[in-house]
């Protein structure tokens, strides 16, 4: 090459360089990205008519809970799969022909996250399945999380620092996780940016380049790229955050999901799906064959006990029992064997609840995503929550939006195992008392503005064939005793998918379970554009199995509800977001107000969008048999405010003894049942002595003199405030607190 040509060639070799670098930095960010849920439904709303008729979709039904009933009874219906030809000129007996095929091939205990996993990924492998509860679905530590799918970025910055491989497979596994979740269940999960506050201008690289590591770890599937924002903006975005020492914020994203709801989508597509799925049936003993094998156990339905009738024990027999029992692992393993030794080291997480107006309710601003770009970020009304990564005593601490109100925890602390364990005062202080550091000093966190507060144990287990038998193992474990009990224990709902298939391919590996292709699935989207069991080839394919309310959910379809329903806004996006398609089960349930507007849907409570059409589908759809299953799991009004809750309870055990039958001492036990549950969720003590007829009359609404100061909503209306006036004190201003002061000094209980 000529000298000339060469020193033109490098230039311009230089000069392509680096518009191919500086276009792909411009494009990356910016790149097209597939947000779950904003695509069009797999199956779309119905149309009008000519004649403008509109007929609703036709879902499948689950069978009823009588009728699981009764096939748990009988071992279940006949197998899915006819016997192969080598097994009808097998040599065995017609009584052990029959035994086997009245025989479940899995039958799980516990129907918490990890059960109904393993529910669904057995069932949709073409085996026989059956799932036992011995109170409600994710009645325990699933329907207590934090309400986060996310891979862990505390997770992440241990793997860096301590060169710990294990802990980056756990990042990794969890992010593909998250991806799974997103996508099986758009309806019940959501993108959710999260707020980082530095207050350091050394940590903006530290967590900037964290932030953008936990990015290229989730890949293409990452919705948003992690970014920074200056003070100004932070402020912005957050206005409640103390301006003191804070110097910018990093902001990533992760998903939150509704647990419980979530939960009860899983075990209703299992039953969809064929598999006998039943709660509130208790196991009372394990059962072993001649050689020392467990081939059963011994059931029986508590529900009948709740209506004053006798229940009987029944033996169920199945080739594998499987433990899902979460925190409650060890009482099973006991079952098995009396001397086995405990795995389960239970931690206490408390969350509380606060008022929506903790959190901002969304993200909109101008921001730089490239030295020469800026544009603004789209408002999706998505809520912002908040991470602060060294508390006090170096613990994480979230603050997160959800249905209107805000979760702010948790704590982490050594707990003993209960079915309803009560958050204690310390634990509420101390979460209250860290908010209070990271908020503007302006903004009083007051005792008095929780609403609900509960404790979730989380089940930390250790190995026990492990050398080191005291040493916890970081995700989850999947163990096989001598007589074959299956435990599956530990981990997290973000990984919840992943411990079921590892759980269901030990089945198989272990004790010679033969997975089939599914020939019959349901069309669970209720309409033939679908065929749900196309990918059900005899292997794990619960990562594309949508679960019910999946296929012909989107953003839009609250429209379709208001037009045709008469819904108010925000109770149409509330069932969306909750039932997905299925919200046109729930809105046809819902009974004619009399009104001109709204047509249908009679509130439960005034302050939350949770009607009636709720508790009927909750009782004909989901197996909800007590009060608590519909106000804690299927709505979740218990969590949200538990004095709300109380007030909501008559009109729900109304609305359940319609549907259900239940005599006036039924009604009664309801409610005995239902005031302690609340007292779970931190209902005040002051409450949990009132009757029914005490409520109904407006007494909840009642506060003492200690309660009266916490709330300063409980004034009577004036042209000033009593405390602002000269005449403060005078008895004609204030009569009937003469001398009682309304001022709420600083050093008062009610600020402590």
């Amino acid at each position: 090459m000529a000298p000339g040509t060469r020193r033109l060639a490098r230039p311009l070799l230089y000069t392509a360089v680096g518009v191919a670098v500086g276009a792909g930095a411009i494009y990356w960010p910016n790149r097209p990205r597939r947000i779950p849920g904003s695509e069009p439904a797999a199956v779309p709303p119905p149309t009008f008519s000519a004649d403008g008729g509109l007929r609703p979709p036709r879902f499948p039904l689950v069978k009823s809970r009588a009728e699981q009933l009764a096939d748990l009874k009988r071992g279940g219906a006949s197998p899915r799969v006819p016997l192969t030809h080598e097994e009808r000129s097998a040599e065995v007996s017609t009584s052990t022909r029959a035994d086997e095929a009245a025989a479940y091939d899995i039958l799980i205990i516990g129907g918490g996250a990890t059960g109904s996993g393993i529910a669904l990924d057995a069932v949709t492998r073409g085996l026989k399945v059956a799932l036992v509860e011995r109170d409600d679905f994710g009645s325990g530590t699933s329907s207590k999380s934090t309400k986060l799918v996310h891979g862990g970025v505390r997770y992440l910055e241990k793997a860096v620092w301590e060169l710990d491989y294990n802990q980056y497979k756990l990042v990794n596994e969890a992010l593909r996780e998250r991806k799974y979740f997103l996508d099986t269940a758009p309806h019940l999960s959501r993108w959710l940016p999260i707020m980082l506050p530095i207050d350091r201008w050394w940590k903006a690289p530290y967590y900037w380049a964290g932030a953008k590591l936990y990015d290229i770890l989730a890949g293409a599937e990452n919705i948003e790229s992690s970014y920074f924002l200056t003070k100004s903006k932070a402020l912005d975005a957050f206005p409640m955050l103390n301006k003191d020492h804070l110097f910018g914020a990093i902001v990533y994203y992760d998903g939150a999901h509704n647990d419980s709801r979530m939960n009860v989508s899983l075990a209703m597509t299992a039953a969809l799906h064929g598999a006998t799925v039943i709660n509130h049936v208790e196991v009372t003993a394990l059962e072993k064959d001649a050689s020392g094998k467990l081939n059963g156990a011994r059931v029986k339905d508590l529900v009948l006990e709740k209506d004053g009738q006798p229940s009987e024990e029944v033996s169920v027999k199945a080739k594998v029992i499987v433990n899902a029992t979460g925190p409650f692992t060890d009482s099973i393993r006991k079952m098995d064997r009396p001397e086995a030794p405990e795995i389960v080291a239970p931690s206490s997480g408390v969350h509380i609840v606060l008022p929506g107006y903790y959190s901002p309710a969304n993200m909109v601003h101008i921001w730089p995503r490239f030295p020469v770009v800026t544009r603004s970020r789209p408002d999706r009304r998505n809520p912002q929550g908040l991470i602060d990564p060294s508390t006090s005593d170096g613990r994480v601490i979230f603050f997160l939006p959800w249905h209107g109100n805000t979760i702010a925890g948790t704590t982490d602390e050594a707990a003993e195992i209960t079915p309803n364990p009560i958050p204690g005062e310390k634990e509420i202080d101390w979460i209250l008392s860290e908010i209070r550091t990271y908020l503007s000093p302006e903004i009083n966190v007051r005792r008095g503005d929780v609403l609900s507060a509960w404790s979730g144990i989380r089940p930390l287990v250790r190995d026990p064939k492990a050398k080191n038998t005291e040493s916890l193992v970081r995700n989850h474990l999947v163990d096989v005793s001598e007589s074959g009990l299956l435990t599956c224990a530990g981990g997290k709902w973000t990984t919840y998918r992943q411990m079921a298939e590892e759980t269901v391919d030990e089945a198989v590996r272990v004790f010679g379970l033969r997975s089939r292709p599914v020939t019959d699935a349901p069309r669970v989207s209720g309409s033939e554009m679908v065929d749900d069991g196309a990918s059900l080839d005899g292997s794990c394919q619960t990562h594309q199995v949508r679960l019910v309310g999946a296929h012909g959910y989107s953003k839009t379809l609250f429209i379709n509800l208001i037009q045709h329903f008469g819904l108010e806004t925000d109770v149409a996006r509330h069932l969306i977001d909750a039932y997905g398609d299925r919200a046109w089960t729930v809105a046809a349930l819902c009974a004619p107000t009399s009104q001109r507007w709204p047509v249908r849907g009679l509130r439960i409570s005034p302050l939350y969008p949770f009607v009636d059409g709720e508790v009927r589908y909750g009782v004909r759809h989901e197996y909800a048999e007590t009060a608590v299953d519909v106000l804690a799991r299927r709505t979740r009004l218990a969590f949200l405010n538990a004095q709300a809750c109380l007030e909501a309870l008559p009109r729900v055990i109304d609305l359940m003894a319609a549907e259900l039958g239940w005599d006036q001492a039924r009604q009664e036990a309801e409610w005995r049942d239902s005031v302690a549950f609340l007292a779970s969720m931190g209902l005040p003590k002051s409450r949990l002595d009132l009757s029914r007829k005490d409520v109904e009359r407006g007494r909840a609404g009642e506060f003492d003199e200690e309660e009266y100061r916490l709330y300063s909503r409980h004034d009577g209306p004036a042209d000033e405030l009593v405390s602002d006036s000269t005449a403060y004190g005078d008895s004609s201003v204030e009569p009937h607190r003469k001398d009682k002061s309304p001022i709420i000094e600083k050093e008062s209980a009610a600020n402590k």
